[in-house]
């Protein structure tokens, strides 16, 4: 087998720093009744509403299957809601949703923003910020050009 190469080796660590992070993300968000995936979805649906599944979809890390099981969950428990408007069937919070969102946000915030204050300046927060948004812009420009 090949050597890793320094490109394997930083997507391997962030693949792994992702991972846990979720992994604690969701033990964390158990007091809000929410999961990681639940907690961006609304937080985009938020942000973007009204949107259709597959714009959310774009905007998540979950699968177009998951996320189907996922917004019949939301929708069963009432923290969002679904409109069909013509041919399309748009995604909008409700008041329970929005309710829940802004209880969770600050908590889940300050949590992950704990990985990197813990122990990283406040320069190198700023450095590794900049460099993933080019690393992230690339791997966008890739994805569309497939």
């Amino acid at each position: 087998m090949r050597k890793n190469t320094l490109g394997s080796l930083i997507w391997l660590r962030i693949a792994r720093f992702t991972h846990q992070s979720n992994l604690l993300s969701n033990e964390f968000l158990k007091e809000y009744d929410l999961t990681t995936a639940q907690f961006d979805a609304l937080l985009q649906i938020s942000t973007y509403e009204p949107l259709t599944q597959s714009e959310l979809a774009e905007k998540v890390t979950v699968t177009q299957g998951g996320i189907s099981r996922m917004l019949a969950r939301l929708e069963k428990d009432q923290l969002i809601e679904r409109k069909q408007e013509w041919k399309t069937k748009t995604i909008s919070l409700t008041d329970k949703g929005r309710k829940k969102l802004e209880n969770a946000y600050e908590a889940q915030l300050e949590f992950q923003s704990s990985f990197f204050e813990d122990c990283l300046s406040k320069e190198e927060q700023k450095v590794l910020f900049s460099l993933m948004s080019r690393v992230q812009k690339q791997s966008k420009k890739k994805y569309l050009e497939k």
